[in-house]
């Protein structure tokens, strides 16, 4: 009985742990944008203009949204539910997930079942279908193509105003909110020069920098080398009791016995050796047998002798 009760509260642990999680995750979900009237801006996956808004994960883990709930009711926070097994409901790090408010479900996961234009809030729910994890308070002053969102992605406050919203003065649909206008890298160089010339100098001067530096690390290395052959070379000669042998040291009797043999080499009149280049092969009959003949080991020639009775 104690062990049929410890299983049922180790698994009632485990489950409740995992739905903690489960909503530890989802809770790091923000609506971060909405566009209202939509004319001339994002088309969805069917060629119609929409108004929509988005969801930004703001954690560093994937976020599964799948059994979340959407609505524009308070009364009815389970209006819309974000369809389970979907892969795209997996939010990946800081990335942005866009939703149509066409009333139009049958489109796909996500298209939803209301529309902006009648809506005053939008609420994001967790999976219980109680936890209102974020919601966005509609403006009515917004223009068509005009969007209304966090300044910077996922920071603000948790009802649409107040600090950190505001009319955007362009539209970024899953994208960054913040950024969009800065200029790259690229633009800042061709700004300040256009004519490339700081880019060659700094490469030419990167490159001459990275061979004196390869000059210095390979003279060092070769000292090094050397020093250490000619330590060993020393301690070799100590070794077997040998004295190295100095050019320097080499006797005058040495150089007076090589030149005269250079000039002894050189002179006509002086006799030389001349070694005969032909040779003569010549056949010889030999009575002998080769070393390989049984005469070698057979000195008698055997003889069998029969026993008599």
């Amino acid at each position: 009985m104690n062990k049929l009760r410890f299983i049922l509260v180790s698994g009632l642990a485990v489950t409740l742990s995992v739905f903690t999680l489960s909503a530890q995750s989802q809770s790091d979900m923000r609506l971060n944008e909405l566009l209202i009237h939509n004319e001339t801006n994002f088309e969805d996956d069917f060629g119609f203009h929409n108004g929509w808004f988005e969801l930004f994960n703001t954690s560093y883990g994937t976020v599964d949204i799948g059994g979340c709930f959407l609505s524009n009711d308070p009364d009815n926070l389970k209006k819309y539910i974000i369809p389970k097994g979907d892969v795209l409901t997996q939010i990946k790090p800081r990335q942005h997930v866009l939703f149509w408010a066409d009333n139009n479900p049958y489109h796909g996961t996500f298209h939803i079942n209301f529309t902006l234009e009648e809506s005053d809030t939008v609420y994001f729910v967790a999976s219980d279908g109680r936890t209102v994890i974020d919601k966005i308070a509609i403006p009515k002053n917004l223009g068509v193509d005009q969007s209304y969102g966090r300044i910077e992605d996922g920071i603000g406050s948790n009802d649409g105003s107040g600090e950190g919203w505001g009319i955007m003065p362009w539209t970024s649909p899953s994208t960054n909110n913040a950024g969009v206008d800065e200029e790259t890298k690229s633009q800042i160089m061709a700004r300040e020069d256009p004519g490339g010339w700081i880019l060659t100098l700094t490469a030419m001067l990167v490159v001459f920098c990275a061979l004196i530096i390869l000059c210095f690390i390979f003279k060092f290395t070769g000292h090094i080398a050397v020093n250490k052959l000619n330590r060993k070379s020393t301690a070799a000669t100590a070794g077997s009791g040998e004295t190295a042998v100095n050019v320097k040291e080499t006797s005058g009797e040495t150089y007076a016995a090589i030149a005269v043999a250079l000039h002894l080499f050189h002179e006509e009149s002086e006799a030389h050796d001349n070694e005969s280049l032909t040779i003569t092969m010549s056949h010889t009959d030999r009575s002998y047998s080769p070393w390989s003949s049984k005469i070698y080991t057979l000195r008698q020639t055997p003889t069998l002798k029969k026993n008599q009775r």
